[in-house]
């Protein structure tokens, strides 16, 4: 399963609006410098009070369909 860690950082208010449909897709840079996109549904596994800061490894299937987001660290 290919996988690409990502670095995250939303206030609590962009999760909000991400959360309400505002946005379908969140768009970061991975750790080595690629852009990434991925469903913003998928902040909902992982956003706490401040929102979202750390980085996260997400893997994909091998079409290239998301399949997880975990968090490795945060900041």
């Amino acid at each position: 399963m290919p996988s690409i860690d990502v670095v995250i950082h939303l206030s609590q208010s962009e999760c909000l609006a991400h959360y309400a449909g505002h946005y379908s897709t969140v768009r970061t840079r991975s750790v080595d410098g690629r852009w990434v996109v991925f469903p913003a549904e998928a902040l909902r596994r992982v956003v706490g009070r401040d929102g979202v800061h750390g980085i996260f490894r997400l893997e994909f299937s091998d079409q290239g369909r998301f399949i997880s987001i975990q968090p490795q660290s945060s900041r």
